[in-house]
């Protein structure tokens, strides 16, 4: 008589080993989240040594967010990420292609590799002191550059709007371009090299290698790196608070909506700062969402294109 063997399920085990993340992100993710929701629809500030609130006051402060200067620190966050990233992905993308590139038979990749990351190894706030005392009026900058005569006065680069941006969008650059670079890299890399050798069969340059072989094919990558790039750019807060000591001086044109956040919590005004949260996590999840539709390719092979142009000159026909 033939018994019967018991299944043995593994799924409970699996369960198990994640229980420990969805327990802390519920506790100190989700509940938070939805206490700032909460708290948005609330007037809950100090005045003096006075408490006032919590009240409830409906969409108030979401409507006088949309009537102070957060449209402009908005905007001046916008400028100070299109300053650092674009020519974060421009070299990340040149430095990729070059050092994935088995023709050109590049010795120490490695060297090169650890000393491009390093940068991101520093924290942003001792990065920032050492903009600031690089750059500063007295700073070794202007030092060199009054020595050999190229200036003759002190250069104020924390004191012009230009300056304060190219600052912090270089700052924002070194340190995270070789990030990118390590991971564009791994992208290329998995590419497979018949594709290539075809390609130089068929006479394909180095241009068109990289626009209709490369960049296609690295496209979820470059997706990841443009959303995880946008929602570091609204959360811009370290670099310029620290540079420009809270104030985003010049004239808070290098003011971005993290610090104009911070502003409302230091002033304990909860309600203010809720709602300027929830104003990001909507912007964030529109720009995501309309980066990775941009970004998605639902038809690699292009089967689709070719069917429905058929059906097109099908119906011309008909």
């Amino acid at each position: 008589m033939n018994k019967k063997r018991k299944s043995i399920s593994y799924g409970k085990w699996g369960y198990l080993f994640i229980l420990p993340f969805f327990l802390c992100f519920f506790i100190f993710s989700f509940i938070p989240l939805l206490d700032t929701i909460r708290y948005s629809f609330f007037e809950y500030y100090r005045s003096g040594i006075k408490e006032i609130g919590p009240n409830f006051i409906g969409v108030e402060n979401y409507k006088s967010l949309l009537e102070s200067d957060m449209l402009k620190y908005a905007g001046n966050t916008l400028i100070l990420w299109i300053i650092g990233f674009i020519p974060q992905v421009v070299v990340a993308l040149v430095l990729a292609c070059w050092f994935s590139d088995l023709r050109l038979k590049i010795h120490g990749k490695q060297f090169f590799k650890v000393v491009i990351y390093l940068p991101n190894l520093i924290m942003a706030s001792a990065f920032a002191m050492l903009f600031f005392a690089l750059f500063s009026t007295n700073g070794p900058i202007n030092s060199i550059l009054e020595s050999i005569g190229f200036i003759k006065e002190p250069i104020d680069f924390l004191g012009s709007v230009l300056g304060t941006r190219s600052l912090v969008g270089l700052m924002n650059f070194l340190m995270w371009f070789g990030n990118t670079t390590i991971m564009l890299m791994a992208a290329i890399m998995a590419i497979s090299n018949d594709i290539f050798e075809a390609s130089e069969i068929d006479g394909c340059n180095s241009i068109k290698r990289f626009f209709y072989i490369i960049l296609p094919l690295i496209r979820p990558i470059l997706a990841y790196t443009l959303i995880t790039s946008i929602i570091g750019g609204l959360q811009m807060f370290d670099v310029p608070q620290i540079l420009t000591n809270g104030q985003g001086n010049p004239d808070r044109t290098s003011m971005t909506l993290i610090m104009f956040l911070n502003s409302h919590l230091k002033s304990k005004n909860y309600g203010m700062a809720g709602a300027l949260s929830v104003y990001l996590f909507i912007v964030s999840g529109i720009l995501c969402f309309i980066v990775y539709k941009m970004t998605n390719d639902n038809d690699p092979d292009g089967s689709k294109r070719a069917a429905k142009k058929k059906a097109k000159a099908e119906k011309r026909k008909g």
